[in-house]
């Protein structure tokens, strides 16, 4: 199938082996790659019900039939695997350039399972898989651990090869269930655990490096594609927004929507919100647009801290999630200090969301008196000891809340006190305001997540009433239809205002040369939320775990703003009823 190297590498870290094997064009047909190929081997290959840190779990590498092409928004990869975090199905993806790399290896995926006896880097070439001793990379940052490879492979590579690096820090080799792989200096696959996955098989570091090149079905037309969305968005007010001020532009408009998790969750507004806004990172920060390859969104900031105790820093970030989770729900007002954060979970290799929730979580429970660990919201210093603790796995507090939140809670008694779905934290969309946020993050593969629909751009855009349920799960189908296919493809996701149904089908006609018809379309996007899901009930998801947390049907304390079980039960209760998940095919 064009679009395709039609070749998945499989890899048996226990033997130090590597097996190259061509790809089903049945699976292909009906899944597309990059998720959708992942998420069929994932459940093919996982024995059912093993433990996540088994040596049994895959973690699959894969990039979708447009990477290393010239189209837009396409510098993507993503990672698979049993999550430790929910012991359901994961999924994780990451920008920058290594993605380009990774697809110049010529496999479509790499399937790695087992565990190394020691600490081991693993090189990807087109030929297979090479393992190198790491041990000289143990307890290493992400940063540190990247400069070190890079300076013993800077050199080894043909010139024209493209050539990438993956890493993970210490929070994965000591186990913290939300640990992190990241890539480029700042990039992450930074939600449900895949880094904890990585370090459970004692692979430090993956370096990817070919020079292989994707046969498309019609390379004009889709270098015509790339150059006239080129020149027709190079002025629309989406790509202006994400180069002027990011992701961080956020932070505003989410107050004013009365939507920004406050204070762990019990309040939608943030008095500071000013202080920790775009408009503060920009003038107190020395703050330039940055992009992965394959962009002219350029969301990434580059920031420098001019003034104060962290002079100096730098970093690529923060993003919107990480100014909600420290700024909103742990309560620190100054934005160089939310700077600083950031770079203590890069540097320990661990997800800011679920970080920011588990800190923010704990200050609520030494509030109440459930923890007789001292921190209180809004200390930034107390908030970067505990992030240390919890990242390097410490005894106590740090190794309860390296657990992730349902263990919290369960130690704390305050279950019904704790914001997750399927045990993952949400991002920064309060649904009792965003109402089809709610369905969202109940519908969500991965538990509670943003990305895997957006559905709060139609909310926040005025396309659908927030406050409405009817009608809801229609017009969310439609969102993420269209954004499972964004993920077969792997594209980045800030691209879905550029790649409405018509010019993604010919973006995926000219890759691949199916029909690239809506109707098709759907109907693969159908496939692979079917696949998901048939893993995730294996796995043992039960309804109960496709709904809110009980925390979240306790109203707002600052606006009141409320979203009931009632309401919730009848947005999913609709969207299944669409879905008709029984008649669904290849489910």
């Amino acid at each position: 199938m064009k679009g395709f190297f039609n070749q998945i590498l499989y890899v048996d870290l226990s033997n130090q082996t590597a097996e190259i094997k061509p790809g089903d064009q049945a699976v292909y047909e009906n899944f597309l790659g990059g998720k959708g190929l992942a998420t069929w081997l994932l459940t093919e290959l996982n024995p059912p019900g093993i433990d996540p840190l088994s040596p049994e779990n895959r973690l699959i590498f894969a990039t979708g039939a447009v990477t290393g092409t010239a189209t837009w928004g396409s510098s993507r990869y993503g990672v698979f695997t049993k999550s430790p975090l929910t012991g359901l199905y994961a999924e994780s993806y990451s920008g920058g350039k290594v993605p380009e790399a990774i697809a110049a290896t010529g496999f479509d995926a790499i399937v790695i399972h087992g565990r190394s006896d020691g600490l081991t880097l693993m090189e990807i070439t087109p030929e297979g898989a090479f393992f190198h001793d790491a041990r000289h990379l143990a307890g290493k940052d992400t940063f540190e651990t990247e400069a070190a490879v890079k300076a013993g492979f800077s050199d080894k590579y043909p010139k024209g090869w493209k050539t990438g690096l993956s890493v993970i820090g210490p929070a994965a080799e000591a186990g913290v269930k939300f640990s992190i792989i990241k890539n480029d200096g700042w990039r992450c696959a930074g939600r449900a655990g895949t880094g904890t996955v990585m370090g459970s098989k004692n692979l430090k570091a993956i370096v990817f490096t070919g020079n292989k090149k994707r046969e498309v079905f019609d390379k004009k037309g889709l270098t015509q594609l790339a150059k006239s969305m080129a020149a027709e968005a190079k002025d629309h007010p989406v790509v202006q927004a994400y180069k002027s001020m990011g992701t961080s532009q956020m932070v505003k408009i989410m107050n004013n929507a009365g939507a920004f998790p406050t204070r762990y969750w019990t309040k939608g507004y943030a008095p500071h919100w000013e202080k920790i806004s775009s408009d503060a990172l920009h003038s107190q920060c020395d703050v330039t647009p940055h992009a992965c390859a394959k962009c002219y969104l350029s969301c990434g900031r580059m920031t420098k801290v001019t003034q104060g105790a962290h002079k100096g820093l730098v970093l690529e970030g923060p993003e919107y999630e990480t100014l909600y989770t420290f700024g909103g729900l742990c309560m620190v007002e100054e934005v160089e200090e939310i700077v600083r954060l950031n770079h203590v979970c890069d540097s320990l290799g661990i997800d800011t969301i679920t970080a920011g929730n588990l800190v923010s979580f704990a200050m609520m429970a030494h509030e109440q008196g459930k923890s007789d660990y001292a921190i209180q919201f809004g200390d930034a210093r107390a908030i970067e000891e505990l992030l240390v603790k919890i990242g390097t796995n410490e005894a106590g507090i740090g190794q309860t809340l390296a657990k992730g939140i349902r263990h919290a809670a369960a130690v704390y008694g305050l279950e019904d006190q704790a914001v997750h779905v399927k045990g993952m934290e949400p991002a920064g969309y309060d649904p009792r305001v965003l109402k089809g946020m709610g369905l969202a993050y109940a519908a969500s593969d991965r538990g509670a997540c943003h990305l895997r629909a957006t559905f709060y751009k139609p909310e926040l855009s005025g396309m659908i009433d927030p406050k409405q349920t009817k009608g809801k799960a229609k017009l969310f189908i439609d969102f993420e239809d269209r954004l499972t296919l964004f993920d077969t493809m792997i594209l980045c996701k800030f691209y879905r205002d550029l790649y409405p149904w018509e010019l993604l089908g010919e973006m995926v006609t000219a890759a691949t040369g199916i029909n690239g018809s809506q109707e098709n379309l759907a109907g693969i996007a159908l496939n692979v939320a079917a696949k998901a899901r048939e893993f995730n009930q294996r796995e043992g998801m039960t309804p109960e775990d496709e709904t809110l947390a009980p925390a979240f049907f306790t109203p707002l304390k600052d606006s009141g703003a409320a979203i009931t079980k009632d309401e919730m039960d009848f947005m999913f209760n609709d969207y299944q009823k669409i879905r008709n998940w029984s008649q669904l095919p290849l489910g």
